[in-house]
């Protein structure tokens, strides 16, 4: 692979860019089921999206049922960098993201994350397209405005497009959301401290003494709460991985909402995160608009520091 430093130059010529992206790409493929859809390189998963409802663990309530959402995700050596269902948060499932605190038709709204609270969901709708290494799914956000029993309503669709690439040694993972109202009242958000944008859970062995956060401002699992950041880093052993670390790093589109966009993180060992569009200002999708949020995810073996990962980030901003 060529370096960083070579990189860098590509991304002053848009042609030889989109050329050694497409090399990025040379080895990676695609792989479908009735089920799901698995992104590898070579032989090693990087990641797989369901398009069948995943139950929770035996005895959990079924309200829990979910579909629409990547779990798990790889490291570059294979390991899984993603953990799903604890049981403190059972709608927590590796890579997703959802509207928490909403309002429409004039009172409370559909909470699409906290399933249990039965007033909203997401679902896989449709496959819109596949390709060698990414694909384009349809999903739509549910709200029971009449009841957990009665016929859902379909508030938003959304277009999801999700791409691979193994690019100096990391599995980059381009992630795309356009979120449409397709009802004539708007959905409105208001501030609230989580939800809306990307969302991650770290392996359920993660904690306070083999895990951490690592902000683009330097910050920690500590003190990165409800602060903003152009990136955010989380390191520990990787599940399946022979026990080697490895960094999971989101990067905020600079053209995102409210970019650098505000985060959660906790400071109680347990290892969750979320891009927050919301955390200091609300915002609403008007009837027939729509929003679009685009987040990176590059996972690499090993413990990365701010250098490497700053260096990801400039590419990607460009």
């Amino acid at each position: 692979m060529k370096s960083l430093n070579n990189l860098h130059l590509l991304l002053l010529a848009p042609f030889a860019f989109a050329a050694f992206i497409a090399g990025a790409k040379d080895n990676i493929s695609l792989k479908q089921t009735e089920k799901a859809i698995t992104l590898v390189r070579g032989e090693t998963p990087i990641l797989t999206y369901h398009i069948a409802e995943v139950p929770p663990p035996k005895g959990v309530d079924q309200i829990y049922n979910r579909s629409g959402f990547i779990y798990p995700l790889h490291s570059p050596s294979g390991g899984i960098v993603t953990g799903i269902h604890p049981a403190d948060h059972y709608h927590h499932i590796g890579l997703w993201h959802a509207w928490v605190n909403t309002k429409y038709d004039g009172k409370k709204g559909p909470d699409f994350w906290n399933l249990g609270r039965r007033t909203g969901r997401i679902r896989h709708a449709k496959i819109k397209e596949t390709r060698d290494a990414g694909f384009t799914v349809i999903q739509e956000h549910l709200g029971y405005l009449a009841g957990i029993d009665a016929e859902p309503t379909i508030i938003l669709r959304e277009t999801l497009s999700v791409d691979a690439a193994f690019v100096d040694g990391a599995n980059v993972i381009d992630y795309a959301m356009t979120q449409k109202n397709i009802t004539k009242k708007p959905l409105v958000f208001p501030a609230y401290r989580y939800g809306g944008g990307l969302a991650y859970r770290a392996p359920l062995s993660w904690n306070k003494k083999n895990s951490d956060y690592l902000t683009s401002e330097g910050l920690d699992r500590t003190n990165s709460h409800a602060t903003r950041a152009h990136w955010v880093a989380m390191h520990g052993p990787a599940e399946k991985g022979k026990g080697k670390d490895a960094t999971v790093a989101v990067l905020c589109h600079p053209k995102n909402h409210d970019a650098p966009q505000r985060i959660r993180t906790w400071d109680n060992g347990k290892m969750f995160f979320n891009y927050v569009p919301v955390q200091e200002t609300g915002w609403s999708i008007q009837p027939g608009k729509s929003i679009t949020l685009r987040y990176c995810i590059v996972i690499l073996d090993g413990s990365a520091d701010t250098k490497t990962i700053e260096a990801r980030w400039k590419a990607y901003q460009n």
